[in-house]
C-alpha cells in the first residue's frame, strides 16, 4: 500500500507535525496506518506512548539504515498507508526511504533556509529516481503559515519555488494550537476538546483538506499545483 515519506534536511521545517496530522486524519477515517519514526528525536514514538492512540495506528521507532527498506516493505503489506518521518539529514536512511516512497512530501516554512533544504531534498529525490529508473512523485508542503496574512518571506519562498519549477501542494498547513496539542497530549485531532483548544474546527478542516489533497495525488489526480 502507499508509502508517504516526509523529508527536509532543514530542522524545524514541520516534518513530524505534518506526518502526524496526515496519520491522524487517515486514521480517523478508519484506515490502518503504520508510522515509521526515523527521526532521532522520536517525537512520534513519544506520541504513540501517550493515551489515546487508536488501535489502527502502529508506530515503529527502532529504525536503522540497514532495516528501513525491509520495515517499509513489511509495513506496506499489512497497513493501508505507511507514513515515514525521516531524520533531518541527507543520510543513506533518507535516501533508502525516498527510494521506497510512492510520494515524498517536503515540509517547508516560509523562509529561504527551508527552501534551500527543500532544494537539496529534491536533488536527492531526482538521484534516487534515476537509480530506480522510475518517477518518484514529490511536492513541497508549506507549513506553519499564517491564517491571516502572507509574509514577505513566504512570498519570497513561493517565488523561489516557482522559478525552480517545483510543484507544491495547494493546501498549506496553518499554524494551529491543535497541531501542537496532539503531540503533547496524544490521540487524534478529532479527540481533542474544543473547549480547551482554540480554533479546533479550523484546524480539523485544514487537516482534512491536506489529507484529501494527498489522497488525490496518490490517485494520480494531479501532483499539487504549480506555485501561483
Amino acid at each position: 500500500m502507499p508509502t508517504i515519506a516526509f523529508a527536509n534536511p532543514k530542522g524545524g521545517a514541520g516534518k513530524t507535525t505534518s506526518a502526524l496530522i496526515l496519520a491522524s486524519e487517515l486514521a480517523a477515517k478508519g484506515a490502518g496506518i503504520t508510522i515509521i519514526d526515523a527521526d532521532p528525536e522520536k517525537w512520534i514514538s513519544q506520541w504513540g506512548a501517550l493515551p489515546g492512540r487508536p488501535d489502527n495506528v502502529r508506530v515503529i521507532g527502532e529504525v536503522t539504515e540497514d532495516s528501513i527498506v525491509d520495515q517499509i516493505e513489511e509495513a506496506a503489506m499489512r497497513s493501508q498507508f505507511v507514513i515515514v518521518d525521516l531524520e533531518g539529514t541527507a543520510s543513506l536512511m533518507v535516501a533508502n526511504a525516498i527510494g521506497m516512497a510512492d510520494l515524498v512530501l517536503i515540509p517547508t516554512q516560509g523562509a529561504s533556509m527551508d527552501a534551500k533544504g527543500a532544494a537539496k531534498t529534491i536533488r536527492l529525490i531526482h538521484n534516487q529516481a534515476r537509480m530506480a529508473r522510475r518517477n518518484i512523485p514529490h511536492a513541497v508542503l508549506l507549513t506553519r503559515t499564517s491564517a491571516a496574512l502572507t509574509s514577505r518571506a513566504l512570498r519570497n519562498v513561493r517565488d523561489q519555488l516557482d522559478k525552480a519549477g517545483i510543484s507544491m501542494l495547494s493546501t498549506s498547513l496553518v499554524e494551529r494550537a491543535a497541531y501542537r496539542d496532539i503531540l503533547d497530549y496524544g490521540g487524534l485531532l478529532s479527540q481533542l476538546d474544543p473547549g480547551q483548544v482554540s480554533n479546533l474546527d479550523k484546524a480539523i478542516e485544514n487537516a482534512r483538506e491536506f489529507a484529501g489533497e494527498v489522497l488525490a495525488t496518490l490517485r494520480g489526480e494531479g501532483l499539487g499545483a504549480k506555485v501561483a
